[in-house]
């Protein structure tokens, strides 16, 4: 889970603690674990500062605090400032930018050529999907996996994302697809037909970011016609 720390303090030695926190940077190189940082002045006090630093969890944080670097750099801040800072430790229960990296990098995924990559750190073991096109929703991960492997059977083919929103835990992602048809796909032997089509996908996120439901709108009869799989049926 992610992990976030605030950083509360009172200085009138801002340059100076500036350089520090550039020299923080420079010697713990390859050693940190922060994974992004934030200072913002106060603007109705510009002796106010609050630096937010984010890591991957709380147990990275305490390795970061643990850096003798750190100490020693803590102890220099706490003499820039005109009283003694304060800390706040918080675990984020939601994060939209997290939710919509981890859409995109799902399309990018099982486009992916070669062997389908682990999709653990994307989906969650109990992932339920919602695809009209089948009689029975997906469910679980090995499910999903079988689903998603009779698509690349089918096709050699990527996802572009055209739009994404973000709300709450959810994630609607518009997106085009492009194919090819390499292999048998619902009874259709390998044609080499280039497809394409589009379509939306609104996707519910855990706390820890995985995807846990989607729900897919998308022309699939389109598709089909495209494959040849209508001709003969059109009057």
């Amino acid at each position: 889970m992610t992990f976030v720390q605030l950083i509360d303090c009172r200085t009138s030695r801002f340059d100076d603690m500036n350089r520090l926190m550039d020299t923080w940077v420079e010697q713990t190189k390859g050693k940190r674990t922060a994974t992004h940082s934030v200072i913002g002045k106060d603007l109705s006090d510009s002796s106010h500062i609050v630096e937010i630093v984010e890591f991957p969890s709380y147990e990275e944080a305490m390795r970061n605090s643990n850096l003798p670097e750190t100490d020693k750099i803590f102890r220099e801040m706490v003499a820039l400032c005109d009283e003694m800072p304060t800390f706040t430790d918080l675990e984020v229960v939601r994060d939209e930018q997290l939710y919509a990296e981890n859409a995109r990098r799902f399309f990018e995924t099982i486009g992916t050529k070669g062997e389908l990559p682990p999709l653990d750190g994307l989906i969650a073991q109990d992932y339920h999907d919602h695809d009209p096109a089948n009689e029975q929703d997906t469910i679980g991960m090995d499910a999903m996996r079988r689903e998603i492997e009779m698509w690349r059977g089918g096709f050699d083919f990527a996802f572009h994302v055209e739009d994404q929103i973000a709300d709450g835990d959810r994630v609607c992602t518009r997106w085009s697809w492009s194919g090819t048809q390499t292999g048998d796909f619902m009874g259709l032997p390998a044609s080499g037909k280039r497809a394409t089509m589009t379509g939306t996908t609104v996707f519910r996120c855990g706390e820890d970011g995985k995807i846990t439901e989607a729900w897919w709108q998308y022309d699939r009869l389109g598709l089909m016609a495209q494959l040849g799989a209508l001709e003969g049926l059109e009057q």
